[in-house]
């Protein structure tokens, strides 16, 4: 009896587990969009593009060198974890004047992995804050054109977010003051979009190999 309890333990309870989530995320992960074709960051830089990209949008603001922690934070508990994956990048919008922060905040994401996928691109205030309106968002930019949280973009330019988080309610935006918020929302977000793409591409593949 003991043998067959501990056999259970070992073997039945974790393959039991992992059909529920991965039923959870294939009948329950599509992660909402709340704002549908945002502009394309190339109106800003056309060296850079939302569409065809999984995006985690940021705008750090002429105080960057207060927000270093906040890149790291994100670079440590989301980049990190998504870098390799095909089409995934960082993209922090900035204010014109701040390359010197910005070549800082670079060089140290470098000595903690491979900083290929984060892109910095450069507007006027102006240009910034005509960008950030199309997200329609309930998080407002700072007078230095910064804000904390940063957004989860898909492939066809859809702000992607949560419509009923047990704190916030709809949840446009992700905090990177809180690790907290980045490890128990974020992460779980990002890992939805990214299996709902890889879904896609299987069936995709399924249909063709027919």
């Amino acid at each position: 009896m003991k043998k067959t309890f501990v056999l259970v333990v070992l073997f039945i309870l974790p393959l039991v587990a992992y059909l529920f989530f991965a039923s959870g995320v294939n009948n329950f992960g599509k992660l909402p969009i709340l704002t549908e074709n945002v502009d394309d960051i190339s109106s800003l830089d056309a060296s850079v593009t939302l569409q065809d990209k999984i995006t985690i949008l940021g705008f750090l603001g002429r105080n960057a060198a207060l927000k270093k922690g906040n890149a790291f934070n994100l670079n440590q508990k989301i980049y990190k974890r998504f870098y390799e994956f095909r089409d995934f990048q960082m993209v922090m919008v900035m204010p014109i004047g701040t390359d010197s922060v910005v070549q800082e905040i670079m060089d140290e994401l470098d000595n903690l992995a491979d900083a290929s996928n984060w892109k910095f691109i450069y507007a006027k205030d102006t240009d910034i804050q005509r960008f950030y309106t199309s997200l329609k968002t309930d998080v407002l930019l700072d007078a230095e054109m910064g804000t904390p949280y940063v957004f989860i973009i898909d492939k066809d330019k859809n702000l992607r977010g949560r419509k009923d988080d047990e704190d916030e309610g709809t949840k446009y935006g992700f905090n990177t003051n809180s690790v907290a918020e980045l490890n128990n929302k974020m992460e779980d977000d990002v890992k939805i979009i990214l299996a709902e793409y890889r879904l896609a591409l299987k069936k995709n593949n399924a249909k063709r190999s027919n």
